[in-house]
Order: C-alpha cells, then structure tokens, then sequence
C-alpha cells in the first residue's frame, strides 16, 4: 500500500495514528539534528519530521539526500505540531517518520512548483506536466471537472442522452479551415476533423434520439487568439420538436444552474437583444451589459456645423465615461493615440468635457456650442462630471472601433468584474452575410440555420435582409453558446445551398447524404453549441482558456511540449501517396 491517506487529509484527530503518505517533496528544511520535509500530492501538503533522537540515522541520512520534486514514500505517526500553520488545513499536525521509501529521483524542476513560480509562460508550456502540480493550474483543471459533472447532470436530468459521433468525417466549405486527414487505403482522399458535430446531431434528431449532447473536441485550422485554440471542446445539444422558446428555456436553466451551484449566484431571467439592437447600442453582437456606456448616435446634433469630419461621417456615435471629465490632456491624448492604434484603426477622437457646474468643454469649442454639447450629453447619457467620447466615420467601421474603446475604457475603470454575471440571449441574427473578396454572401452561422419563416419571401430579393431563426448566449461580453432552429425539409435546404454558390450538384456532392435523410420525415429540429472551455474561464474569472486546458498549444498552434506539428517519415508519406515538394 503506497498509502493511507493523502497529504492534505490528516487533522488534530488523526493524532498517535500510525499512517502512510506518498507524493512529491516540496521542500525541505535541514536543522542538523532535525529536518523537515513538506510532501505535496493533489490534495495538500502534510509537514514530514525526521527527528535524529526518534528516527533512525539510516533513515536521517537519506533524508539528507532528498530533493526537490523528489518522489518518496513514509511511514510514521502523526503528532502534534509544536509551531502550527493557519494556512494550511493539515498546518496542526505533522508526522513523525520512521520509514522512508525513495520512489524515484527528481533532476532539479526548470521552475518552481509554487502558487507564484518564477517560470514564464514559454517555459512552463514547454514542460507543462510540471505545471500541472501548481496549485493554480491543478486547480483550474478540477474546476473545470466540476462543471463537466455539473453540466452532464443537468443534460441527464432534461432527458438528454449523450452520443459520440465521428472524429474522422468529410471535408466541407463553409466556416473555418479544416485540419485534413489522408487516407492511406484511399489513395488521394482526405478525412477531415470536424469543425463541429453539426450533421450528425441532426441526423441523430432524423434517427428520434430527440434530445442529444455530447462534450465533444472540435477542430479548426484558423488563427489564434488568447481565447481559441486549433483544438476545443464543445457542449453540443440538439433537440427535436422544438421551437426557439424551448431550447432558450432549457439552456437558460443550464446556465442559471451552473451559475448557482458553482459561483452561488442567482439570477432571473435572461434579457434578450435582437442583433440590430446590439450593434446599434454597443456597436457587436456579444455586449458586455455589466456596464453602461451605451452608444449614443449624434448625427442630428453634430452634423448641423461647419466640421467636415462631422458632415462628411456616415455615422458620429459617442459614448459618456462616468467621472471622465477628471481625465488630464495627457490622459485623454493617450486615449485619443490607443485609438488611432492599427488594431482599432479609428483616424482620431473628438471629446467633451461635461463640468461639474454643466458647463461643457469640448476639443472642438469652435464648431460647438453650449447649447449643441448639451445636446450630445442628452443623447449619450452623459452625466455631470463624465467625459463623451465621440467616433466618426462609415458605420460598421466606427460602431466596431467604439466598441474596442468602450471594453478598454471599463477595464480601466474596473467595470469589468469577474465575479458579478451578466447573461443575455441575443436573438434575430442575419442569416447571410456579403463577403467582399467573394463577392457572394455565406452563411452567416452555417447552411443549415432556418431563415424566419416571414423572412424567406425576401431571399430573391433582399438576401442581406433575411434575419435567421438563431440566437447566441452572451456572458460578461463572450459569447459561450450559439444555435438555432434547423432547416428541416429538402426543399428550404436546397433553396438555402442555392442562395449561397452551390450549384445543385455541388450541393449533392458535399450534403447528399442530410438532404436525403430529410426524405425520411425528419422532424422540426434545432439546437446550441456551448464553448466549454470558454464557459470554464469565465465561471473561473478568467476570459484566457489556455489555463483551463490540460495541455494547451501557444498562439502558433504549436505544442511546445512534445514539439508537434512536426515532420512526417518519408516511408510514412510514400504510404499515403503524399509528396512534399522541398
């Protein structure tokens, strides 16, 4: 038996037992004639005393030898600790050993295995299993357990079954880039890894499995960002005879649960948002509702001057800063140069102090009346002693740069607080969108989104204007959950593959095998896709998944660790009929 009991287990009532213990050594502490060792494993830290007038000089002297991350068994008997510890639960025992086993020998860790370890992130990527005994990293990996189990209980509890579909699928065109597999007994074939299990959870609705989930990996071969990863994991949920209040009702409850049980906060229903209305007030379609600062549109009260910036904008929008109007020049320079910044994009900032007094001072006094800043503060909320910060230009342009600038602004003014949760569904989404550099519009979230069934009229006439049958679940400015009513019958399907390039036989070639399924009474369907590992970040208050993940890759997509992508054999090549020109 390597052990008894776990190091973070013993207590005052485990007094004179004789107990066990395995794991890895923290650190250790020489007095000559005493030495004392913190052994660590998952569950804590349990204080080792070798005590040369109780323990044996055999098992002193390979005390004396143990090192750092070194992996050893002990017996002994737990007592009662002279200098005890309030910040650890076993900080009132320790135990007296008289055994001493040496598991296995440690080289010297590249960092140290401490809440605040002196490795940086390259490092510690790079040897991430040492990582992984940090508390915070093991932590953030139990958390993430925790609300696995939480969301497996509550999908259970709803009738939902859980069923795994395909890794190794076929290759489509819409949404992000495919990460490909080729086949060695198809000779010029290619798997691909799904990007989600989209068709198969509604040929699960086809087969009656009538409500299904799945925490599921999915793949794309896209760029990287803090938040996304070539590899991810998805609650994927699908539901039969089911209308759009269903499934917002259903995963609504998930998320109150989750939000109760685990962070022990209550909250009634869910606000919802069309789409128009999110972009027209906070300037995207995932707002942060924690804060205010909504988008106030100035056209009618700044276009009536002789400003050429104004008059010549498709859009002037402007937002109030609570207590802006303290801001120096300086400080509102560098806003106005974080702006103009190439990540924004924005040509510059006009600005209006409103004072305390309610006089106004603005950066452009000499276009702008009183009377006419009374006005942008009446639109935009602006309050006395607030700041108005305005933005012109063409509209999707410049409501996406106030948007950046709203974030930046309440994560300097710490409106942006991880422990308090603000969820809203936002609804009525465009079901297609125009591509410039196609020159043809794509689906705004996939093929298969129903259009409002008032809306498909309009799909000969006015494409852009359809809205789809689709909703996302917002939380504190993420987007965590999108889906949608399903198309569920051939000929929709076929009209949507229409609408968006695909000629008939194209259609038949990539989908044949869903557009025949509809021919077998495929019920009204639809359904959500969580991102599992964002939804862990934020419930941990973090909005970086890479440290709920195990073994994470960096922004290249690399695993650092165990050094992959990597090249291929070329005897490996040759079987897969595959030849790399060098």
């Amino acid at each position: 038996m390597y052990r008894s009991h776990s190091c973070g287990e013993l207590r005052p009532s485990d007094t004179n037992k004789e107990v066990t213990l395995s794991g890895w050594v923290q650190k250790t502490r020489d007095k000559g004639f005493m030495i004392w060792v913190d052994l660590r494993d998952r569950y804590g830290i349990t204080q080792l005393m070798f005590d040369e007038e109780r323990t044996s000089a055999k098992v002193i002297e390979k005390a004396k030898t143990l090192g750092r991350e070194f992996v050893i068994q002990v017996k002994g008997t737990v007592i009662e600790r002279e200098s005890k510890n309030a910040n650890i639960p076993t900080g009132d025992i320790e135990v007296l050993v008289s055994e001493l086993t040496i598991l296995n020998e440690s080289i010297v860790p590249p960092f140290t295995i401490e809440d605040q370890t002196d490795g940086g992130e390259d490092i510690r990527m790079k040897y991430r299993y040492l990582d992984i005994r940090r508390n915070p990293v093991k932590n953030n990996l139990m958390f993430r357990h925790q609300v696995g189990m939480k969301i497996r209980n509550y999908l259970s509890q709803e009738g939902f079954i859980e069923v795994e579909t395909p890794y190794l699928i076929k290759s489509t065109p819409e949404g992000a880039r495919d990460f490909v597999v080729p086949s060695r007994m198809n000779e010029g074939q290619f798997y691909a890894l799904p990007q989600s299990p989209q068709t198969f959870k509604q040929l699960l609705m086809v087969g009656g499995m009538d409500k299904y989930f799945q925490i599921v990996k999915c793949f794309r071969d896209e760029d990287l960002r803090a938040d996304r990863q070539p590899e991810f994991t998805q609650i994927d949920c699908e539901m039969a005879f089911v209308e759009q209040e269903d499934i917002l009702n259903i995963f609504e409850g998930l998320t109150r649960n989750l939000l109760s049980e685990i962070k022990g906060v209550e909250i009634g229903n869910f606000p919802r948002m069309t789409y128009d209305e999110a972009m027209r007030t906070y300037g995207n379609d995932k707002p942060d509702i924690r804060f205010d600062m909504k988008f106030g549109e100035l056209n009618e009260v700044a276009q009536h001057k002789d400003f050429k910036v104004f008059n010549d904008a498709e859009l002037v929008v402007g937002i109030a800063v609570p207590s802006g109007a303290s801001y120096t020049r300086k400080e509102i320079d560098k806003l106005i140069d974080w702006v103009k910044r190439p990540q924004v994009g924005a040509l510059g900032m006009v600005y209006a102090k409103c004072n305390n007094d309610g006089t106004y001072k603005s950066s452009v006094d000499k276009f702008y009346d009183q009377d006419d800043l009374a006005k942008w503060a009446e639109v935009t909320g602006a309050k006395p002693g607030d700041l108005i910060c305005v933005l012109s230009g063409q509209s999707h342009k410049v409501r996406a740069q106030l948007s950046a600038l709203r974030m930046e602004l309440a994560e300097r003014l710490g409106l942006r607080n991880p422990e308090e949760f603000a969820p809203l569904w936002v609804v009525d989404f465009p079901l297609l969108e125009w591509d410039e550099d196609t020159e043809r519009y794509h689906a705004m979230h996939h093929p298969f989104t129903s259009p409002k069934p008032e809306d498909i009229a309009l799909l000969d006439t006015n494409p852009g204007d359809v809205r789809a049958n689709a909703y996302d679940l917002v939380l504190n400015g993420n987007e965590i959950g999108g889906g949608s009513i399903r198309i569920h019958d051939k000929e929709t399907q076929a009209l949507m593959f229409d609408h968006l390039g695909f000629t008939p036989e194209e259609a038949k070639a990539q989908f044949g095998f869903l557009m025949d399924a509809f021919q077998y009474g495929a019920p009204p369907h639809g359904g959500i896709a969580f991102g599992f590992d964002r939804l862990v970040a934020i419930l941990g208050g973090q909005e970086t998944i890479r440290d709920f993940i195990a073994f994470p890759k960096n922004n290249n997509g690399r695993d650092v660790m165990i050094d992959a992508p990597s090249n291929i054999d070329t005897e490996q090549l040759k079987e897969l009929n595959i030849q790399l020109d060098l």
